[in-house]
């Protein structure tokens, strides 16, 4: 963890993925992130998958290096509560609907310099989430093998929920760009930002709006490979696949001279006409006959043959793994400094944790933080940020307003 925001402190009530990693981002950046959920637990704190001792793998590891206030948010006593701690910390983080308990009028009522960052569903308040928005986008129609029919063959989800975590990382950004302004102004803000606007804005950004309006219709199918350029996967000799890409021309040149095909290459641009070093376009619209040409090549080594041939000329590849042999591979994860050793986890689990994904030159990363318990920092919380007495805490939890630590539940 840097400890860059170490003068930030904010409240994150949340549930499920986009919320949460604003949270995360922050906290990782040094931030006082205080989550505050129901006292059994929010609506993802037992998001499968669960270990053997019934913890949430998802939740331990969006709730990195966070505090933990477990509050009866059913109770107007426990909500109440929630809304002091917002007001105290000046920012606060949420997923839950503008019309509840922490509206931003509700939250500013006595602090008019007050930040408020909602993540919302789409812009007009209907309900979404990330594979509701990815449908609209029309990008699962965009995915399959190239020789499926547009109008009859389904779509194709994407496993990672992509849209959530890019919301995540503009919230953050979204967060810190209010406070920036709070500073210049002493001016609070209201920070709505709908998931369905993350999606289709990013469409928009990618020009793939613009393209589906200029051509009047949906872009094929293309199977693996890459829209507009050079790139596919292939099968080696030993029945490996994987993925190459070849955006310039020094990534072109590379290619073909570790797959050894230039005389190849040479006689089809004879035949077409065309000089495939001259950029994408060329390469893209006879992407057949070219791929045809390096899986031919391909299938007659090794793939560690040519891996070694593909390295030797700088080229841009990678082999597919699953995702098992990704958590196993020690360049991905047990050689990369990205990754700390595993902290104390609740779920008893050791397993290599994040820092930073930001590496800042000349600062230490720091070593991974745990996740807490839920209602972990419920007494530390309401006493440093509130002033309450032990005793004061002591009658709300007894009273069932406050939970204390899961840890022995």
């Amino acid at each position: 963890m840097y400890q860059l925001l170490d003068d930030l402190s904010l409240i994150e009530v949340s549930s499920f993925v986009a919320s949460p990693t604003i949270g995360l981002y922050c906290a990782q950046m040094g931030a006082e992130v205080i989550r505050v959920d129901h006292k059994a637990g929010g609506l993802d704190y037992d998001r499968y998958l669960l270990t053997k001792e019934g913890r949430s793998l998802s939740w331990e590891n969006l709730n990195r290096a966070k505090k933990s206030v477990a509050l009866d948010l059913r109770s107007a006593e426990g909500r109440e509560l929630c809304v002091e701690l917002a007001r105290k910390t000046g920012q606060c983080v949420t997923n839950l609907p503008e019309k509840s308990f922490l509206s931003h009028a509700a939250l500013s009522d006595g602090r008019e310099d007050m930040i408020s960052v909602r993540i919302m569903g789409w812009h007009d308040g209907r309900q979404a989430m990330d594979f509701t928005v990815n449908a609209a986008s029309g990008y699962p129609l965009m995915c399959g093998p190239e020789e499926w029919d547009m109008a009859t063959a389904p779509p194709v989800n994407q496993v990672l929920p992509a849209w959530d975590f890019i919301t995540g990382a503009y919230g953050a950004f979204a967060l810190l760009a209010a406070l920036r302004h709070r500073d210049k102004t002493g001016q609070g803000s209201e920070v709505r930002i709908p998931l369905g606007d993350v999606a289709i804005g990013t469409m928009a950004n990618s020009g793939s709006l613009a393209e589906m309006l200029y051509r009047g219709s949906d872009r094929e199918r293309l199977g693996n490979a890459i829209w507009g350029a050079f790139g596919r996967d292939f099968r080696s000799l030993d029945n490996q696949r994987f993925m190459v890409a070849a955006l310039t021309p020094k990534q072109w040149d590379g290619l073909v001279a570790a797959f050894g095909i230039e005389a190849e290459i040479a006689a089809l641009e004879s035949e077409l006409g065309v000089r495939f070093a001259d950029g994408d376009t060329p390469r893209f619209q006879n992407r057949h006959r070219l791929f045809d040409l390096f899986q031919q090549a391909a299938g007659q080594h090794d793939y560690d043959v040519l891996a070694a041939r593909m390295s030797e000329q700088g080229c841009t590849f990678e082999r597919y793994r699953t995702m098992h042999e990704a958590a196993n591979d020690p360049v991905l994860v047990a050689d990369n400094p990205l990754f700390g050793p595993s902290p104390a986890n609740p779920s008893g689990f050791e397993y290599p944790a994040t820092r930073s994904f930001a590496n800042l030159g000349g600062q230490d990363r720091g070593d991974p933080a745990p996740a807490p318990y839920l209602g972990q920092h419920s007494e530390e919380v309401l006493s440093e940020k509130l002033g309450l007495s032990s005793g004061h805490i002591g009658k709300l939890v007894d009273a069932g307003t406050v939970a204390l630590s899961d840890k022995d539940r």
